[in-house]
């Protein structure tokens, strides 16, 4: 079998509402548009995996290749936990106008009712329109009871945490926590591998035939974590040429690494995978005497076998390095 090599994808574009432009000028692929709001850049979501673009295994889906080389690919804990899924989903998310009030389910809610993984994430602020902000969380104690009559007095604002974001804010999204990406904002959002969203409130928007989008409201309430407050953004130590810690949680682990000059990681005692998504910048990416151009919007996908990556920034450039422990 031949030897496995530093692997880049190809997006797939989602067209929203809320969409805008700044996907399209990143340019990482032709077929954006004025109303693209997602690049799926890295994911095995079913009917929506993404398929390698570089190298001997283009045009293979990211379950294809893990169905080849199993925990070569994702390492041994990683392929006996998800078998053939990837286990994360990797976007950058463009909001030219605020998306709904929403909330993702817990693993056991959600494989109760849907059969899959539940919905915890991370969001990484790559550019932000002035006073651009967030709802994360609740700004005062709440119960279900509290939560419903602000819905239906159309008061849910009131009881949401807002905060003012930054270029290079992250934040971690647990299940459960009630949240909003508002207008202004283009960020990059790592995630377990669902699609599942329920949507309580959508700023009473219609569509071009006057129709409201659709709210899970009942689905929504058991989801719901009512004592999640927000507890801010986490920014990284600035460390430059090194490797800043941005979120720890069961379902991954992302450091930021900030580059102005080359830098080589070891992952020889790592069990998985390695994704390094490019946030800010352009460089380029060695391994395996391979070498792959990376540019902001763009990931490269290091299997498991590989223990040792070079990282050679053009200029300078802002990588965000996942893995499961």
């Amino acid at each position: 079998m031949l030897q496995l090599y530093p692997l880049k994808f190809t997006p797939i574009l989602k067209d929203k509402i809320w969409g805008g432009k700044k996907i399209a000028q990143l340019q990482i692929s032709n077929d954006a548009t004025e109303k693209t709001g997602e690049a799926w850049i890295l994911s095995g979501v079913e009917n929506d995996e993404t398929l390698v673009v570089n190298g001997f295994l283009a045009e293979n889906t990211i379950n294809e290749l893990i169905e080849i080389y199993m925990a070569e690919l994702v390492g041994e804990k990683n392929f006996e936990t998800f078998g053939y899924e990837f286990p994360l989903l990797y976007k950058v998310i463009d909001a030219n106008d605020d998306l709904s009030v929403q909330v993702h389910p817990n693993d056991e809610l959600a494989l109760k009712r849907h059969d899959c993984n539940g919905k915890s994430e991370m969001w990484y602020i790559m550019d932000a329109e002035k006073d651009a902000e967030i709802i994360l969380g609740f700004n005062q104690d709440m119960n279900q009871l509290k939560f419903l009559e602000n819905l239906e007095n159309k008061t849910i604002l009131d009881i949401l945490s807002r905060q003012k974001v930054r270029i290079g804010d992250a934040y971690y999204i647990p299940s459960g926590c009630i949240h909003a990406l508002r207008k202004g904002v283009l960020l990059a959002e790592i995630q377990q591998t669902s699609d599942i969203t329920y949507r309580v409130w959508d700023w009473e928007r219609v569509d071009e035939n006057g129709n409201s989008r659709e709210l899970h409201v009942n689905e929504a309430l058991e989801a719901i974590n009512y004592n999640a407050r927000n507890d801010g953004a986490t920014r990284s130590q600035g460390i430059i040429n090194g490797t800043s810690s941005l979120v720890k949680s069961p379902y991954f682990h992302t450091n930021e690494i900030a580059l102005t000059q080359g830098i080589e990681k070891k992952y020889t005692d790592l069990d998985s995978f390695v994704t390094l998504f490019c946030v800010k910048g352009q460089g380029v990416v060695v391994a395996n005497e391979i070498s792959v151009e990376i540019k902001t919007g763009e990931l490269v996908l290091i299997p498991a076998t590989i223990d040792t990556v070079q990282i050679f920034p053009t200029n300078s450039m802002r990588i965000l390095e996942t893995y499961i422990l």
